[in-house]
């Protein structure tokens, strides 16, 4: 956790959305903050508008029900480009009211000129797309993959949680998180019957144990084209009854498995050091493929093509502390100024 910013005050604003909020909330934690969470959806269409050209965005979020007023907090982390608008009203209004004003944090490109923030953090696959259109700034911090929550303490706790529901699944064990079609993947019954054969020859030359957890995007037809694949191996398959036990499986699990579809997924796999395979589908995006292109040039991911070598040890990619410690030396910086 990064020194010196507990006690100071500090709001974390989005729209809501879980994969989003998350990085927001991370952020706040590893800078050893207890943010205030407020949620604010953009109006109808607005959200298609560039964050610069919201007209009043502060009075749309107020009647939206967030409490934004003073007095202003010591920080703001906003995440998602729909939360732009309301974090460059509140740095001037708050500048204004205050002589140093609100530090303000903005995670993910937020497709306007990255001046407008003291600090602006971004996955390395979008700055490509930063550069292209000139928002380039000092301020800019490139991460690689988002921001997250899990560390080895977390990791170690979750595994106890979940170890009697594995026990008797055959060891080494092989978690796979299978997500679901995408604007940048493609993902049929095809895909899930390809990867089904990949697991269960995987299954048959190691004797490992497969745990496998799907998402509500996957779809009933691709768990059913997987669960048939799959037929004899005796894997673990979740579709969402229960208690969710992914961070469970993350922390059990000797290797994973996961499909391309989610950065989110796919980096907080990374953050376990433990031997990560990708399972690579037809891509529609090229800035996703940047993303698992630069993931196995580090040495954190290899493509799955049916096997494991479990005695591999990639390094933990754990970039939320470094992000919180750079955010942190940035903060004390501009107080000092």
């Amino acid at each position: 956790m990064a020194e010196g910013l507990e006690g100071k005050r500090a709001w974390v604003i989005t729209e809501g959305h879980a994969g989003i909020e998350i990085q927001a909330i991370a952020l706040a934690e590893a800078l050893g903050l207890e943010p205030e969470v407020m949620r604010v959806k953009a109006p109808f269409l607005w959200g298609w508008m560039p964050a610069t050209a919201w007209p009043a965005p502060l009075l749309v979020a107020r009647l939206k029900g967030a409490k934004l007023k003073p007095p202003w907090p010591d920080i703001l982390i906003t995440c998602g480009r729909r939360s732009a608008a309301v974090s460059l009203a509140i740095r001037r209004k708050s500048r204004k009211d205050w002589a140093k004003g609100t530090f303000t944090v903005h995670i993910l490109n937020p497709q306007v000129e990255a001046s407008g923030w003291d600090a602006v953090v971004t996955p390395r696959h979008d700055l490509a797309n930063l550069r292209q259109h000139r928002h380039m700034a000092p301020n800019v911090i490139a991460t690689l993959g988002s921001l997250h929550r899990l560390d080895p303490s977390t990791l170690t706790q979750e595994a106890d949680k979940f170890r009697a529901r594995f026990a008797d699944l055959p060891r080494p064990l092989v978690a796979v998180l299978v997500g679901g079609p995408s604007s940048a993947y493609r993902m049929g019954t095809e895909s899930m019957e390809e990867l089904g054969t990949k697991l269960k020859r995987l299954h048959e030359t190691t004797g490992c144990g497969l745990a496998v957890l799907t998402s509500r995007r996957t779809g009933v037809e691709n768990v059913a084209a997987l669960r048939s694949a799959l037929d004899g191996t005796g894997a673990y398959i979740w579709e969402g009854e229960g208690e969710n036990p992914y961070r469970g499986l993350l922390g059990l699990a000797d290797a994973l498995v996961v499909t391309c579809d989610s950065v989110n997924m796919a980096t907080e796999a990374a953050a376990t050091g433990k031997p990560l395979y990708v399972v690579m589908f037809e891509a529609a995006s090229d800035r996703v493929e940047s993303f698992h292109q630069d993931l196995r040039e580090t040495g954190h991911a290899r493509v799955f093509e049916g096997e494991i070598d479990f005695s591999w040890s990639p390094k933990p990619l754990l970039e939320t502390p470094r992000i919180a410690a750079e955010i942190a030396s940035r903060f004390r910086a501009a107080r000092s100024g």
